[in-house]
């Protein structure tokens, strides 16, 4: 089958890489029909990739059609139509029974000390073949496959694998009161998708920091004021003068490592690429390697005894927190990958009802999947109006 493969920093390829077959009696292989490029898999041929082997089979957002189950799988059958949570999870361990699919007592990755196993993610994450393929085996497929129903296109479901249950769960975590406001730093897929969330689950006040023209108008035209600077003195300013001088009572940082601020933290990720893997993927457990000026920022602006709502991917372990600050503060603060199955009984009605939540036209890109390298290109320097991209095998 053809695959998006990883080869190094900044190079991805499509290769042609063997089919997926049946290994376990639960197991399913699924054809692929939609494929996102994930903000996170800009990590993967970046500051993550002294944790990558080259060949990797990227990808952890998919949905497709059933082809194959194994003998023991009863709950989906051949030319069922599914969606792939990002987090492999069993959905029967004490972890999965508290809503902490992403961490999995049955997957997770004791000897590196992470949480559960995830597709198409790193060595740290179980190494796992993703879901940018043509075909992807899926384990626990009588409790890990999300069945959705046909005649809808893809866009409608294909979000339930990442971006609607991370959104979902930051808007949750956030916990912004009756009539309180809400501040979403970054207006990428998952930060946008947030806005759109907290609109429809009755948010009076939901504000926005970006700079990105095309993500700016997406966000305004669906009633989001938005702060158009990520300048943390100009932002915090901006939504101080909205809130009587208070701040928001949540903010919800969608940014994470993406950000642009600490100079010590941009010349460790550039280290990154120039150490031997071997040397740095050890380092980089231990270190601090994060431009950590979005959530800098989400603290300064919240209010004292807000929340702060943590989306964003962050990589280093000792990165520096103003713990003082937080604490005079009285901050409140959650975070983590999402469990997606804990929100799917949650959000699948609405898809199913109809689209509140505009996921019918939030790809800005369909791309044939021998096209990915150009698409992780464009989507990497935010060219062509690239928000959300798509890949169709």
């Amino acid at each position: 089958m053809r695959a998006v493969t990883w080869h190094g920093r900044a190079d991805v390829r499509v290769d042609t890489v063997p089919d997926p077959t049946i290994q376990d009696p639960t197991d399913v292989v699924v054809e692929i029909t939609s494929s996102g490029i994930c903000g996170s898999d800009l990590h993967l041929i970046e500051v993550m990739a002294p944790f990558m082997t080259v060949g990797d089979v990227m990808g952890h957002e998919p949905m497709g059609v059933v082809r194959e189950v194994g003998r023991d799988v009863t709950a989906v059958k051949p030319g069922d139509r599914v969606v792939v949570p990002f987090n492999i999870s069993c959905g029967t361990c004490w972890m999965c029974s508290q809503g902490l699919q992403s961490q999995c007592e049955t997957t997770q990755n004791r000897e590196q000390g992470f949480g559960a196993s995830l597709f198409g993610y790193t060595k740290l994450y179980g190494q796992v073949p993703g879901g940018q393929a043509e075909y992807l085996r899926v384990p626990f497929g009588n409790t890990l496959p999300i069945t959705v129903p046909e005649g809808l296109p893809d866009d409608r479901f294909v979000y339930l694998s990442d971006v609607l249950p991370t959104a979902w769960q930051a808007v949750q975590y956030a916990a912004t009161p009756p009539g309180g406001t809400l501040l979403v730093l970054g207006l990428g897929p998952i930060g946008d998708m947030c806005t759109r969330i907290a609109h429809h689950l009755g948010i009076e006040r939901v504000y926005a920091s970006d700079v990105v023209p095309e993500r700016i108008a997406r966000a305004t035209a669906r009633g989001t004021d938005v702060i158009r600077s990520t300048d943390q003195d100009e932002v915090v300013g901006a939504i101080r003068d909205a809130t009587d001088g208070r701040g928001p009572d949540a903010v919800i940082d969608a940014v994470g490592m993406e950000a642009h601020g600490s100079p010590l933290a941009s010349i460790a990720q550039k280290a990154s690429a120039l150490i031997p893997d071997a040397i740095m993927a050890p380092v980089m457990k231990v270190a601090g390697v994060d431009r950590m000026a979005a959530l800098n920022t989400a603290i300064e602006a919240v209010r004292r005894g807000g929340t702060i709502s943590l989306s964003g991917v962050y990589g280093g372990a000792t990165d520096p927190m103003p713990l003082s600050r937080m604490f005079d503060k009285q901050i409140q603060l959650r975070m983590g990958q999402a469990n997606v199955w804990r929100w799917v009984p949650d959000i699948l009605p609405i898809l199913t009802e109809g689209d509140p939540l505009g996921v019918d036209d939030f790809a800005t890109h369909h791309v044939p999947l021998e096209q990915a390298p150009q698409a992780y290109a464009d989507f990497r320097e935010k060219k062509d109006g690239a928000v959300k991209v798509l890949l169709k095998p």
